[in-house]
């Protein structure tokens, strides 16, 4: 993969924003291209099969696994180790969160991003990502790696919107490859509804120096 130009384009970010202003969550269709999707995919695929990945727990450390909950297996990419292909989403992503910075005054100062696979069947039920004991995650962040990704494959997020009477909106979002969504990481609790088959992302936050 030929490696990305690290901003795209105003309007794109703005619509990003601007969702997340008035719905609670922005979404870009074109965050990576088919082949960026392709070859991010592959270098997943690679490090799981060297052993990389572990199933993922739950809480502040992420240590208790508990598969009732969730089911995923994760990898936290480190950029000292990261690939030129992870190196430059997140090079992409820290763009994104300058541009945040300067419009919306959030004080974002770092990122944590890992990959997620779940296998078939697997799933994350309802939950919230910022921790009681932690608050700097402010912006949830997910890219999606799936190809050709159909409805019938399952595997959405669900987001669950608050309004004014005390209700709750449901969204389902499709896991399209190349798709970002981006919400408040303390307000929007959320799931991951099962798949029939593998369902691939980048999943991290936007964080504050808080506590």
């Amino acid at each position: 993969m030929n490696q990305p130009d690290n901003e795209l384009p105003v309007h794109q970010y703005e619509s990003i924003i601007d969702g997340i202003l008035n719905e609670g969550y922005g979404i870009v269709d074109d965050f990576l291209s088919a082949d960026e999707v392709a070859s991010l995919a592959q270098q997943l695929h690679h490090r799981r099969q060297a052993g990389q990945f572990r199933v993922a727990g739950i809480g502040n450390e992420q240590v208790t696994v508990q598969t009732a909950i969730r089911g995923d297996e994760i990898l936290w990419i480190d950029e000292a180790t990261a690939t030129p292909d992870e190196a430059a989403f997140l090079s992409r992503v820290n763009t994104f969160m300058q541009y945040v910075n300067q419009t919306c005054f959030l004080g974002l100062r770092d990122y944590e991003f890992h990959y997620a696979l779940y296998p078939p069947g697997t799933f994350y039920k309802r939950h919230l990502d910022q921790f009681r004991s932690d608050s700097r995650r402010k912006l949830s962040v997910i890219c999606y790696l799936n190809a050709d990704w159909q409805e019938t494959d399952g595997g959405q997020l669900a987001l669950y919107l608050p309004r004014a009477d005390g209700s709750e909106q449901l969204i389902r979002v499709n896991p399209t490859g190349g798709r970002l969504v981006c919400f408040e990481s303390a307000r929007l609790e959320h799931e991951v509804l099962p798949a029939t088959r593998e369902r691939l992302s980048l999943t991290g936050w936007l964080k504050t120096a808080g506590w």
